[in-house]
């Protein structure tokens, strides 16, 4: 079984989240590092939709450690949009990043367990995106 290190981070993850996870990585437990990106297709800057998601995890041998999470949205609109960094927890860093800032990344613990929630509910139950999976 695949273990996920979150204990002790600064922002709680809840273990539905870290279970979902898990199972992703299943096929690649002997990987070093693995990049998973969640795809709404019909995500575009004139119609919305859910906003992309990107994932790096780590192997250190005794479990995997997230690296970062980080949630994109087009800033703009028609031709001028460009796909942007909405929500960034470095936990590399340790710092969080919005549209407003880089700040500490312990100030992002409300803000993270309402991305969780959201995200947790997109993937498993609405199932609205598409994974892809890049090793190393």
């Amino acid at each position: 079984m695949i273990r996920i290190k979150h204990e002790g981070l600064a922002v709680p993850m809840s273990p539905m989240f870290t279970l979902y996870i898990a199972d992703l990585l299943a096929p690649y437990e002997n990987e070093k590092a693995v990049t998973i990106n969640f795809r709404d297709p019909n995500y575009s800057a004139d119609d919305g939709g859910y906003h992309p998601v990107e994932i790096r995890l780590e192997n250190e041998g005794d479990g995997w450690r997230f690296s970062y999470i980080t949630d994109f949205c087009y800033i703009g609109s028609g031709y001028m949009a460009e796909l942007a960094k909405d929500l960034d927890f470095d936990f590399d860093a340790g710092v969080f990043q919005n549209l407003f800032g880089t700040f500490p990344i312990e100030q992002a613990i409300e803000m993270f367990q309402i991305w969780e929630t959201n995200f947790v509910y997109y993937a498993m139950v609405s199932k609205v995106f598409k994974k892809t999976f890049t090793l190393g």
